[in-house]
């Protein structure tokens, strides 16, 4: 406790607060949407908050303060996406056992080292490319909202450069709170009125079935996997941590397991927003930037203990807000991803064609551009690699 005080810092706790809003900002509203496709009721949609708040919340908290990096967890938009898709064809309880068998298998891959051991052979310039792509559309989207809210925008990015200059530790924070200030002067920003009141969880009794296994669980493994954990883990090594991939599969999994009668229909290491916590930005000492992941963790818990309450203050900012702010956010690490897949003269064909892939947000059977991206790249830095070997 005495060391977590003293690493604490103000620009650790705003990154953790960042990092979360990214990441329930823009799909918050599918998991609404998801679990009403099922059949749930209010209250059970509620119950679906509580368990990923705490879930996410809770795993991301103490493997943070466990491993003293930061570790940063979410849950899978693209597994939402696939929700959404194949809803139709399953009841609530079949999809509630369909998540507690993906969070099983998610678990003992994780704890049985396989997932580590594929991640050894590929390359960092292919990964680090893989995350310059994917991140790519959110700095693109920050200027293309130049548009039509050119104002907003450019006072934004004068307020970032200008902070950024003299007090380049607390720029996103100054970012964040003067953004805040001046929303109401360009586009329509009412607080709502909150009612406080602590979320119920419900218990929902699995129904396991061939067709939810093979339509649902698996597909849903695949696609957290490829989506999640991949770019997840890349993430943290780029900034010269080595993550202890086993444990941090394993946990989060059995995690998902264990709440998913609840709702919690996925409980991931996070790939973009997890880049806020990591960026020198948090901390100019990388071994302090934990207390980001922590941060992230205890507004995720809240989140969760006040599930209808935080989220509709939380989705109340204006998205133009949260896309500017995401973008801003994320300038220091596509940077950081760039030059390291670039760096090495001999892999860069294969990293311009990784990040070109990955940045092109093509989906081929409900799995994103980030994994087709870092397979293609792969295979052509062995033809190349292999070319070059035998001449």
């Amino acid at each position: 406790m005495q060391k977590l005080l003293q690493d604490f810092s103000i620009p650790a706790v705003f990154a953790g607060f960042i990092t979360f809003l990214i990441g329930i900002s823009v799909s918050a509203v599918l998991v609404i949407q998801a679990a009403q496709l099922l059949g749930a009721t209010a209250e059970q949609i509620t119950s679906w908050f509580w368990a990923l708040g705490l879930g996410i919340g809770l795993s991301g908290l103490i493997l943070s303060w466990k491993f003293k990096y930061p570790v940063a967890t979410s849950w899978s938009t693209a597994g939402l996406a696939l929700i959404l898709a194949t809803a139709s064809g399953y009841t609530l309880y079949e999809a509630i056992g369909a998540f507690l068998v993906c969070g099983v298998l998610t678990a003992i891959l994780g704890f049985l080292g396989i997932f580590e051991k594929v991640l050894a052979y590929i390359p960092q310039s292919l990964t680090s490319a893989m995350l310059a792509g994917v991140l790519l559309k959110f700095g693109i989207a920050l200027f293309a909202s130049m548009q039509n809210d050119w104002q907003f925008i450019l006072s934004l990015l004068a307020i970032y450069i200008i902070s950024k200059r003299l007090w380049a530790r607390y720029c996103i924070v100054i970012t964040v709170i003067a953004g805040i200030l001046i929303c109401p002067l360009f586009m329509e920003f009412h607080t709502p009125v909150l009612h406080w009141s602590l979320a119920k969880p419900v218990w929902m009794t699995p129904d396991f079935t061939w067709s939810a296994l093979f339509g649902l669980a698996l597909p849903l493994f695949v696609i957290n996997m490829a989506s999640q954990y991949l770019p997840g883990i890349a993430m943290i090594k780029s900034y010269g941590y080595q993550p202890h991939v086993n444990q941090l599969i394993g946990w989060t999994g059995t995690v998902q397991a264990l709440l998913a009668p609840f709702g919690c229909y996925t409980v991931n290491i996070a790939a973009i927003s997890a880049a806020v916590s990591l960026d020198d930005q948090v901390h100019p000492d990388p071994s302090k930037r934990y207390i980001a992941g922590i941060s992230c963790g205890f507004f995720y818990i809240l989140m969760g203990l006040f599930a209808a309450t935080l989220t509709s203050l939380l989705m109340s900012f204006p998205h133009l807000f949260i896309v500017a702010l995401a973008g801003i956010a994320l300038f220091g690490t596509i940077s950081h991803n760039i030059a390291i897949a670039f760096y090495e003269v001999k892999d860069r064909e294969a990293a311009l064609l990784t990040f070109l892939f990955s940045a092109s947000s093509v989906q081929f059977f409900g799995i994103g551009s980030a994994f087709w991206g870092l397979l293609f790249g792969f295979v052509v830095s062995f033809i190349l690699n292999f070319r070059t070997k035998n001449k």
